[in-house]
């Protein structure tokens, strides 16, 4: 989806909306060194900003102003006077201060923690901090309403000539210029959003009820909208530390700020008639996920009336050149400060220099009707499901209603981006291109007349020991994203076992309120099922391991299975789950060199080699916090930083359908991602599970292992498919990513951006002596049956990312059971991952 943004953004257009001032240049020394983080303003004004690491700056104003004032401790304020309204290219000198006192003119640039005045100032903040703002009452209510904008950026004659433009010509009409970077754009799409937030401080809990959302021109594409959303997550600037894009960057009123930030106190004013300061900041090393900026703090309440920040250029953070932010508080009372309006722009961009083209993702957020400590009569709205957010009329409000209900005003430039995507719709190759955009999004490919989709484009081919290469081709109905009803199908041909195997499901949401839904699906193919302990009953799923194009072995162990499901699940209450399902399976092995067979009275050679089983399955998942994206019978999750519980009963019935065996496998699992602040993202999964009854190897509990050379979650890179086998187990692992914290301390590597994933997968299973002697290997195969029960089994991992910004390479240490057969002690693997 981080692709589809600068893709699309090729295809708009806006309307110009010039500001009165504006001034861009390089501040140096008197030896021509560039000065970065100096304070830059309109005389006799709060609107200003700091240069960057390289000197340069851009500001600009609506209103007329006729001089700049730029300080920097240690250096004479300077006056430039401007000559007219946009002031290029402007070269400003400063002279060091000859009186200036020794212990603060500082070659380095760093500013003491002693005996400075700022950081007094900010030690206050800390103290008064739970005395501002919304946890200053015990309930609250406010209108919120947001703003998001994409913007196609450094607009020049090379672009307009592009050959993907030619008949669109007409998109580059007119541009503007970014207030912040001083570079052309052109927008390129708008997203509203109008919401009631409610909260109480005594409950802790918070409640944001969507009235009403409308972008331009992709009103069905609901996860686009999501994604935005989740992309820009809300922070609050008093937290030590503010997630953005995924990383968690240092805020510069953390009680850890003076360990990151150097501070100066840099001036004073009135601002909305309450005496403020104002304190410069800036990082004290490079390389780590740090702003610059200023902010501006009431004298006697000690909170913040005004902030920027903006992030160095040099933080390991990808595919983002540049992130400012402003935030605006309004004073309610003579104490009480509340946010006002949140603007942040975003600069996505393949490369960092100053000249490269990218994309603007601008986000402005109003808050406004802000009501005080009055509860609600029932408390159990906060975890009640909102049922108009399920709603397309919550999608498709009328220009009057948002005309009437915004909180802010559109500019010409927003007002002309509805216009243009209407005039785009009728336009041939825009169309085209926007297909080709969404198929590459999506996997499939859209057939507009008859309502079907082909694909997923990405499953075609894939390859195994048993089948060969494989060729697959499906498609599913599709009308828009948020269809009650959907039909998915494919079929798939083995060059060497040539045999045709197929799958169906067909999923019916019969209510939209509790997400009652209906499916039913058959499947006949080969998997690999022991690529995973917890088995899926979405027939249309397969193993990640069933079609690997290149292993570590032989990938011989797999499995015939035909299965017949009948699945109805409800989420009576957000994320709470209940499902159930009835499935009639079959399974055989599905190669010469690997048996299931197993012992049987009942059969005239004594031995079996194909299970028959019906298997209820009842299923309770919870994923507090989670947001899913769209209202259809199918839908996608919106975020990833969500907690998972998961609890599953099979219940296998003997002699019902011809089934032969009776059982009850209980599994139970964990998944939760913890932020820790400056030190990373730690990922941890604990999964534990037990069989009551004797079973057949097609049916126990197998260790997941992993024999490709590629990253999956949730299995060993070092084990074998079938190597472990158990009726009860325990699986535990732990991933953390330093989000380059490490790299950024070694000098030599720190410009690398590269970052150190560590990894550790532990795994403890058991079997009883009956399931070993049900189970034979036969006269073909060599498959023992053996569990990790005296002592547990464990790997760990050493990784580095961030390679190309894209690829991640674990070398993988296997910790015991070396004597395993074809046990192996050491593995690389390798994965693609996007991440900022």
């Amino acid at each position: 989806m981080k692709y589809k943004f600068i893709l699309i953004c090729t295809l708009f257009v806006s309307i110009s909306l010039l500001a009165q001032t504006k001034v861009k240049g390089i501040i140096t020394d008197t030896n021509n060194i560039p000065l970065p983080y100096c304070s830059i303003q309109f005389n006799g004004s709060t609107e200003g900003t700091t240069s960057n690491e390289n000197g340069g700056f851009y500001l600009e104003s609506k209103d007329n102003w006729k001089e700049i004032e730029i300080s920097f401790i240690g250096f004479k304020t300077l006056i430039v006077t401007l000559e007219q309204r946009i002031n290029y290219n402007l070269k400003l000198t400063l002279e060091e201060e000859t009186d200036a006192l020794k212990e603060i003119i500082i070659v380095t640039g760093k500013q003491p923690k002693k005996n400075n005045p700022a950081i007094d100032i900010l030690r206050k903040i800390w103290a008064q901090k739970r005395k501002n703002g919304l946890s200053h009452f015990n309930q609250y209510k406010y209108k919120k309403y947001e703003k998001v904008e994409f913007d196609l950026n450094t607009i020049d004659d090379k672009l307009k000539k592009k050959k993907i433009f030619k008949g669109l010509e007409f998109v580059f009409k007119d541009v503007d210029t970014s207030s912040v970077t001083g570079k052309t754009f052109l927008p390129v799409f708008l997203n509203e959003g109008l919401s009631e937030v409610y909260g109480d401080n005594i409950l802790n809990k918070e409640k944001e009820v969507l009235i009403a959302n409308q972008n331009s021109g992709f009103s069905t594409e609901q996860q686009l909208i999501d994604y935005v959303d989740d992309l820009y997550s809300e922070y609050n600037i008093y937290d030590n530390y503010l997630k953005i894009f995924d990383k968690s960057f240092v805020s510069p009123l953390s009680k850890t700020g003076i360990n990151n930030y150097n501070y100066v106190l840099a001036d004073s004013s009135f601002i909305d008639k309450k005496w403020c300061y104002n304190i410069i900041y800036y990082p004290r090393r490079k390389n780590e996920l740090t702003f610059k900026g200023n902010f501006w703090v009431n004298d006697s309440t000690f909170a913040v009336k005004e902030i920027n920040l903006q992030v160095v250029k040099n933080a390991n953070i990808n595919w983002v050149k540049d992130v400012y932010i402003e935030q605006e508080f309004e004073l309610l009372n003579d104490s009480i400060f509340v946010l006002k309006r949140d603007f942040l722009l975003s600069d996505f961009a393949l490369s960092k220099k100053d000249k490269s083209r990218g994309v603007y993702g601008k986000k402005t957020t109003i808050y406004k009707d802000y009501v005080f400590n009055q509860p609600l009569k029932d408390e159990s709205f906060y975890d009640k499901k909102v049922f108009n957010q399920n709603n397309d009329s919550t999608y498709s409000m009328s220009r009057t209603f948002w005309d009437k209900n915004r909180l802010e005003a559109l500019n010409k430039n927003e007002k002309g981006i509805y216009k243009l995507i209407d005039t785009l719709k009728t336009v041939k190759k825009f169309k085209n291109i926007n297909k080709a955009v969404q198929t590459m999004y999506s996997g499939y490919f859209e057939i507009d007349a008859l309502n079907i989709d082909y694909g997923p484009i990405f499953s075609t081919f894939g390859y195994n020991d048993v089948e060969g290469l494989r060729i697959r081709v499906g498609g599913r109905t599709y009308k828009s994203t948020n269809d009650l009803f959907r039909l998915e199908a494919y079929t798939a041909y083995g060059l060497k076992d040539e045999n045709l195997k197929y799958g169906f499901q067909a999923k019916w949401l019969l209510n939209k309120k509790n997400r009652l839904i209906i499916t039913s699906g058959k499947k006949h193919d080969i998997e690999q099922i022991g690529a995973t302990l917890t088995a899926n009953t979405d027939v249309l799923g397969r193993s990640d391991g069933s079609s690997s194009l290149i292993g570590t072995g032989t990938n011989d162990k797999l499995t015939n299975i035909n299965i017949t499901t009948l699945t109805g699940e409800i989420e009576p209450t957000p994320n709470l789950i209940l499902k159930l399902s009835a499935n009639y399976k079959t399974l055989s092995s599905a190669s010469d060199t690997f048996s299931l067979d197993y012992n049987d009275v009942t059969a005239s050679s004594g031995i079996s080699s194909k299970i028959r089983q019906l298997e209820t399955v009842f299923s309770i998942g919870y994923y507090p916090k989670r947001k899913m994206s769209g209202f259809g019978v199918q839908r996608e999750p919106a975020n990833t930083n969500y907690t998972q519980y998961f609890t599953q009963i099979s219940k296998g019935s003997k002699d019902i359908f011809g089934s032969d065996f009776n059982y009850t496998k209980v599994q139970v699992s964990l998944f939760k991602l913890w932020e820790i602040g400056g030190l990373g993202r730690l990922k941890t999964s604990l999964e534990i599970g037990q069989t009551f009854g004797e079973v057949p190897l097609g049916l126990l509990s197998v260790a997941p292992g992993n024999q490709t050379y590629f990253i999956f979650n949730n299995t060993f890179n070092l084990l074998n498919f079938y190597e472990f086998v158990t009726d009860k187990y325990a699986s535990f692992h732990l991933e953390h990513n330093f989000n380059g914290r490490i790299f950024s301390r070694i000098p030599l590597l720190k410009k690398t951006k590269l970052r150190t994933v560590i990894g550790f997968k532990t795994f403890l299973g058991a079997i009883s002596d009956k399931n070993v002697a049900l189970n034979t290997t036969g006269n073909s195969a060599e498959t023992t049956l053996t569990a990790p029960s005296q002592d547990p089994y464990y790997e760990y991992s050493v990784g580095v990312a961030n390679i190309f910004k894209l690829l991640r390479v674990d070398f993988n240490f296997r910790g015991n059971y070396f004597d395993n057969t074809e046990a192996r002690k050491f593995g690389i693997t390798a994965g693609i991952r996007f991440n900022f």
